[in-house]
């Protein structure tokens, strides 16, 4: 039985941003209790992490929002109590860990809130130590927290919320930039500290196939960020699967899978949440009839290894070595891309993917004659003649714009070019429209959710109509529906001519998407070529720290290609 009384009591909460004219969310009320493990679920812009923000009390005492309800933590009004204070009730994560990195070293970083709690000596140096190992971060504990990889800060963040001791930790998108083994970790560290029963977790997560095993219930936001679902999450996912879908939330991929065939004349009942589910539903299925196997959609790899052996270079690399504060993070790389392919840049934490795409598109300009993009060298270009060849989409889409309205942000790389203000006006409108944002175009750009920033970056370097476009980790806090539709649009760019170079997490993606992949670890190219040929071979990304997804394991072994 549930304790009598919650860690986190909400009822009947609104928040309005500044300049927002509709509330997101709106009238939200729920419990979380010891022990609970809550998934919160909605598309793009519903309010997941302007919720989160209300939980310790960053909304309304630190950011400008107003906010109409209660929120209760520990028995504690966040309207009424300090930020401090709700800290030891609600142990945060954010979105973008280096919002809230503010130490020299991982070690300071991490005793940082519990020795602002006036804790013991002792007390805090056991804390870190527990919560530095739990995240897999120890052994680094000296280093400047900006020498860590995205992922490995990641994982940092996660290591000071962990070590306030919190009754209740909040997780925004927890495990979006760390490899499969860094996502393992960060789950079996968050199981181990609800196992006692005593503390809980909400969680804004999209991979859900890591998660599905961890979670133990479901709130879903609908479009308006008003709750429609909230109930146990095996259940929630399977009865509302069909509803989910059209709104755009992320499902588990083993469940898309399974919709997708369904679609398609099998019926897999009940509906496989796990990639293992899947494959004994699939074992267990009478051998199908021709006909629905002609109806099954066949893997689109050859189809798209065509369309990007075109067999004229576009990128070269030839020896490229980075140094990043004296320390070398690429080692002698030689790599070609095709015009038309849609490579992806792999590996685990820490292998040099972001120096990589970063060093290949000139934002970091590597040394000179070591890469040629499109003709040029970006090492000496001037930035004019490189942002008219490479668009680049940055991790954090913050550090890209400057403008003071999201139609400004689209405009401004037409003004410099001195397009014509009828043309800019019809072009930027277009780009509003293809990423839902037409509504947000006098917002401020700062004041868009995480995942219409997104789409606002990925907007302002495309809208320049460049012949490659480099993204890193571009479906980075994306609804699922959002996502698909910037997918489809880079396969749609790769048609019309465009190269694509992305960084990602997401081998399930890879698989799916990309033409072809390079394998990097320790900052040194593994391997690079066809993804239909690398991924037969998991010893290769094993070496690499990384795994073959386990849907694209179980799809595979079935003869299937199933698409998100």
């Amino acid at each position: 039985m549930r304790p009598s009384a919650p860690l986190l009591r909400v009822r009947d909460l609104s928040l309005t941003h500044a300049d927002a004219a509709h509330p997101s969310p709106r009238d939200v009320t729920f419990d979380i209790h010891p022990g609970e493990v809550v998934l919160l679920l909605g598309p793009s812009g519903s309010g997941k992490s302007t919720l989160t923000l209300a939980l310790n009390g960053l909304i309304p005492h630190a950011l400008p929002a107003s906010m109409v309800g209660t929120v209760e933590a520990g028995g504690i009004d966040s309207a009424s109590a300090e930020t401090a204070t709700l800290s030891t009730q609600v142990a945060m994560v954010f979105q973008d860990p280096d919002t809230q990195i503010v130490t020299g070293t991982v070690y300071d970083e991490v005793a940082f809130g519990p020795e602002n709690l006036l804790l013991d000596v002792d007390v805090v140096r056991d804390r870190v130590e527990a919560a530095l190992r739990r995240v897999g971060l120890w052994d680094r504990r000296d280093e400047n927290p900006d020498h860590l990889s995205g992922g490995g800060r990641q994982r940092l963040a996660i290591a000071c919320a962990l070590a306030m001791g919190s009754p209740l930790i909040v997780l925004d998108e927890p495990t979006a930039n760390l490899d499969p083994q860094g996502v393992d970790d960060v789950y079996t560290a968050l199981a181990d500290v609800v196992a006692a029963g005593d503390r809980a977790i909400l969680l804004v997560e999209h991979n859900l196939d890591a998660a599905m095993d961890f979670v133990t219930r479901t709130l879903v936001l609908d479009r308006e960020g008003t709750v429609v679902f909230d109930g146990p999450a095996a259940e929630i996912i399977r009865e509302h699967a069909d509803e989910l879908v059209s709104m755009g939330v992320w499902l588990p991929g083993a469940t898309l899978a399974a919709l997708r065939l369904r679609d398609e004349g099998r019926r897999l009942d009940p509906l496989p949440l796990t990639p293992h589910e899947l494959a004994d539903a699939l074992a267990q299925e009478a051998p199908h009839s021709p006909a629905t196997a002609a109806a099954i959609p066949a893997p689109r790899e050859e189809d798209r290894d065509a369309r990007a052996h075109t067999g004229q270079e576009i990128i070269r690399a030839r020896g490229l070595s980075v140094k990043k504060r004296r320390t070398e993070i690429l080692h002698g790389i030689d790599l070609v891309l095709e015009a038309g392919s849609l490579t992806a840049i792999v590996g685990a934490n820490g292998a040099g993917k972001t120096t990589l795409i970063q060093a290949l598109a000139g934002v970091v300009p590597p040394p000179r004659g070591q890469v040629t993009v499109d003709g040029i060298d970006p090492g000496v270009a001037s930035p004019r003649d490189l942002a008219a060849r490479v668009g680049f989409v940055f991790q954090n889409p913050e550090h890209q714009f400057i403008a003071h309205t999201v139609f400004d942000e689209l405009a401004h790389g037409l003004r410099l070019r001195q397009v014509p203000d009828a043309e800019i006006t019809v072009r930027v409108d277009d780009m509003l429209t293809r990423f839902g944002l037409a509504h947000k175009a006098e917002v401020h750009p700062f004041l868009l959710s995480g995942g219409e920033k997104r789409r606002l970056s990925v907007g302002t370097a495309l809208i320049t109509r460049p012949r490659v476009l480099a993204l890193d980790e571009p479906t980075f806090g994306q609804d699922r529906a959002r996502a698909a539709e910037l997918l489809d649009l880079l396969q749609e760019l790769r048609t019309e001519g465009t190269t694509i170079v992305i960084v990602t997490h997401d081998l399930q993606l890879v698989a799916e998407h990309a033409s072809h992949v390079v394998v990097l670890a320790g900052g040194r190219v593994r391997a690079s070529g066809p993804t239909s040929t690398l991924f037969q071979d998991e010893r290769l990304l094993a070496d690499a720290g990384l795994c073959l997804p386990a849907l694209q394991r179980v799809l595979s072994s079935a003869g299937l290609g199933v698409h998100r």
